[in-house]
């Protein structure tokens, strides 16, 4: 059984991990915050110790750490006798992270996919062209390394592999929607990363579709929704990690990643591209200074994690899915309601960073416990759903289905429809 946790990064997600980690310390043992700033470690710790988490202060460390730098990872990790890996750090630092755990025999967790910073949308699969590359070497040595384990990717996987195995002869689609219906009362933030968020929705978008990868603009395409607690949502087709795992592993014709934006939000960010400032190629000034605009952008947009004490309201994430089940047409949606006020008050971090944060915590409990410790490269969808998604309901993150006009738990499916009609959520209206 592995003990022993490293947290890389200090950011909001990590604050969570931190979070949820401690609660069962008892199972994991030491645990490890790890970033460049060792001080927003150490402010991590200090959260935990005022909201009185830390039964042993002793039993959490903070250290500085440049996760690029392989050699220096794979030291920490044998330095501290580190069994586990949870990387919530940039998705720049992915394969040196995942390098350094291959090397020493750790298990390693993240939750989006490597970016490379001099590439914006590359041609899918994404994983294909970095992580995959490494699955036969995690293999011949035994390493663990559990790919895209927040939330999307991570935890809408797990819903789209238990509907197929359970719930459906054939799935025909499979719909990931998106929707944080919160307010952070800031003219314009971004609620991860600005510099990994733009460079999302900068490129083009690519969507699974009639079993080969279909390109389009962001912003070209958009359905409303009538969402469970959030209520009616415009939602933009838009390229997402889990789009590439489960178009190899479910054998699914057409998954596409659908997110809700503001009329706000779309505008600000087409003024900022339009002018050029969300470009990650650097430019020269009048004054002979070279800049990158999309770090100046982030520089001057607030703090992600600064945005926790204002948020209001709540998010909606779960994936839609359509098919066939005993001859007759069947249709679920599965998914998860959080609020962002209980986030706060819990671990002093917002909605969205609560969600990305507790499933791979409960990835590294889960692989703790040996039920994922599968010594090899997984993507959530191959992995067992029902342990997850149990472990997810008593962490903070429960998940319901909505089909026939029911809401019931996941593990309680309505399996015959009878004369209930109707369907969840409604479809209003889609177009292109």
């Amino acid at each position: 059984m592995k003990k022993n946790v490293l947290i890389i990064g200090a950011g909001a997600v990590a604050k969570v991990v931190a979070h949820k980690c401690v609660q069962y310390g008892s199972e994991f043992g030491r645990i490890v915050i790890a970033s460049r700033n060792a001080e927003k470690c150490r402010r991590i710790i200090g959260s935990l110790a005022w909201q009185g988490r830390l039964k042993e202060p002793a039993a959490i460390q903070a250290h500085a750490l440049d996760a690029m730098d392989v050699e220096a990872t794979r030291a920490l990790i044998r330095d501290t006798g580190s069994q586990i890996v949870i990387n919530v750090g940039s998705a720049f630092i992915n394969m040196s992270v995942l390098r350094a755990c291959m090397d020493t025999g750790a298990a390693y967790i993240d939750t989006a996919i490597h970016e490379d910073p001099g590439k914006v949308c590359e041609r899918p699969p994404w994983y294909g062209n970095y992580e995959w590359k490494q699955s036969d070497e995690c293999r011949a040595r035994g390493v663990t390394a559990i790919l895209g384990c927040g939330f999307d990717p991570g935890v809408v996987n797990a819903y789209a592999a238990l509907a197929r195995k359970r719930d459906f002869d054939r799935v025909e689609s499979i719909d990931i929607f998106d929707v944080n219906a919160g307010s952070h009362g800031r003219y314009f933030a971004t609620n991860f990363d600005p510099e990994i968020n733009f460079r999302e929705f900068t490129g083009q978008v690519w969507s699974w579709q009639n079993r080969e990868w279909t390109a389009n603009r962001m912003f070209e395409i958009a359905r409303t929704e009538e969402l469970p607690a959030v209520g009616r949502q415009r939602l933009y087709l838009t390229g997402h990690d889990e789009l590439h795992s489960l178009s190899r592993h479910l054998d699914v014709p057409n998954i596409r990643f659908w997110m809700s934006f503001s009329e706000h939000y779309i505008n600000v960010f087409g003024v900022l591209k339009n002018l050029g400032l969300l470009s990650e190629r650097p430019v020269v000034t009048r004054e002979g200074q070279t800049v990158v605009p999309l770090k100046v952008v982030k520089a001057v947009l607030p703090d992600p994690a600064t945005l926790a004490p204002d948020y209001r309201g709540k998010t909606c994430i779960g994936t839609l899915v359509k098919g066939t089940k005993n001859g007759r047409a069947r249709e679920l949606f599965i998914y998860n309601v959080t609020d962002h006020r209980q986030a706060y008050a819990e671990t002093g971090s917002q909605g969205i960073s609560y969600t990305a944060g507790v499933p791979a915590a409960a990835a590294a409990l889960l692989i703790a416990r040996g039920d994922w410790d599968v010594r090899r490269m997984a993507n959530v969808e191959e992995l067992p759903a029902a342990p997850f998604l149990t472990l997810l309901d008593r962490m903070g993150l429960p998940s319901r289905i909505r089909e026939c006009g029911r809401d019931v738990p996941w593990d309680k499916p309505v399996n015959n429809c009878g004369d209930a009609g109707g369907r969840v959520p409604e479809t209003i209206a889609y177009s292109g």
